[in-house]
């Protein structure tokens, strides 16, 4: 018995961790070397605010001061619960990625033989006080009427929502990518408008312009011909556009910045036009929507969209619930009508 607590105690020779470390110490380090790498560019520095503020706010209130070997299966497993009860899956599921990162980390230190976090029960979207929404996206009908009133409303082409918007049925783009889109992404001969770079928001540096969410978001994208022919359009009344600027910029020529973007001028063109329900996002899910419509596989629209895994697309970004008569279709053409 004495033995085994010993070594329970004891930590790696080459490590300032043990069993005993509080948990919001290991989890101060485990920040520091996550927002390290991150300015190295190995993740996105989004992900370190989403991080910080997740374990300031409901993380470390609830286990910050257990030492590492009080972080049960139990504790962990009764926290995440509790989120997923009081809020949605999404908190819950970020609650257990923040809560085994560390764990992960400690393990790494040799503080913690293995993740306690990795054995505790599914988290199930039915115990959620709030749930997910479905995919909603405009109908092919609704996508025309939309860009209609788009065109028939001045303050909207003051403020050049209508190319924004075809920019965004045609690309698919997540709102960072479209609006951090350059020139030189833009290739009229093979019709393509390679997505380089996505603005994000970072605190204590503003506006910064990284390689994109994920590996699969650095792609080349498809253009129809409408927007070729809308984006030469606009280059050649521009004039001279600095390749390395973006395509659709401020009053100063810089990036546009969403959050004005949205609040000031796309939200009360929404409520004029009666679609309030309509975000740029809403945008990116009829993409995916209409190319299944169209009868691309799951993994085509999946490389239009930027995801790693065509379930992310089916999930996610492709309308559900939408009437459609084809599986009626189907089945009248093995009907056998019965003989009297």
């Amino acid at each position: 018995m004495r033995d085994a607590i010993r070594e329970q105690f004891t930590a790696s020779p080459r490590s300032v961790l043990s069993s005993t470390s509080r948990f919001e110490e290991v989890a101060r380090l485990w920040l520091e070397q996550y927002r390290t790498d991150a300015e190295n560019g190995i993740y996105s520095l989004t992900s370190v605010d989403t991080y910080s503020d997740h374990l300031r706010n409901h993380v470390l209130p609830a286990v910050g001061n257990l030492r590492l070997i009080e972080v049960s299966p139990p504790v962990i497993n009764s926290l995440c619960q509790n989120k997923l009860r009081s809020y949605s899956l999404s908190l819950a599921k970020h609650t257990k990625a923040v809560v085994s990162n560390v764990l992960t980390f400690a393990v790494q230190a040799g503080a913690l033989p293995s993740n306690p976090a990795k054995e505790i029960a599914p988290l199930s979207e039915r115990r959620a006080k709030t749930k997910r929404k479905k995919a909603r996206a405009l109908t092919a009908d609704q996508v025309l009427d939309f860009l209609a009133k788009l065109d028939g409303d001045e303050e909207a082409r003051q403020r050049d929502l209508p190319d924004l918007v075809r920019f965004f049925i045609a690309t698919g783009e997540r709102r960072g990518e479209a609006l951090g889109a350059h020139w030189s992404d833009f290739d009229e001969h093979a019709k393509t408008l390679t997505m380089s770079g996505n603005l994000v928001q970072v605190r204590g540096q503003g506006v910064v312009r990284n390689r994109g969410k994920t590996e699969t978001a650095n792609r080349s994208i498809p253009l129809p011909d409408w927007c070729v022919r809308m984006l030469v359009e606009r280059r050649d009344a521009l004039g001279d556009v600095d390749p390395d600027g973006p395509i659709f910029t401020n009053t100063r020529g810089g990036y546009l910045n969403a959050s004005n973007l949205t609040n000031r001028y796309w939200v009360p063109f929404r409520k004029r036009a009666g679609y309030e329900w309509v975000t740029f996002h809403t945008f990116r899910k009829t993409v995916g929507t209409l190319l299944d419509d169209a009868g691309l596989t799951a993994r085509q629209i999946a490389d239009v969209l930027g995801h790693s895994h065509p379930s992310m697309t089916l999930n996610n970004y492709m309308g559900r619930g939408l009437e459609s008569r084809a599986s009626a279709v189907a089945l009248d053409s093995v009907f056998v009508p019965r003989s009297n």
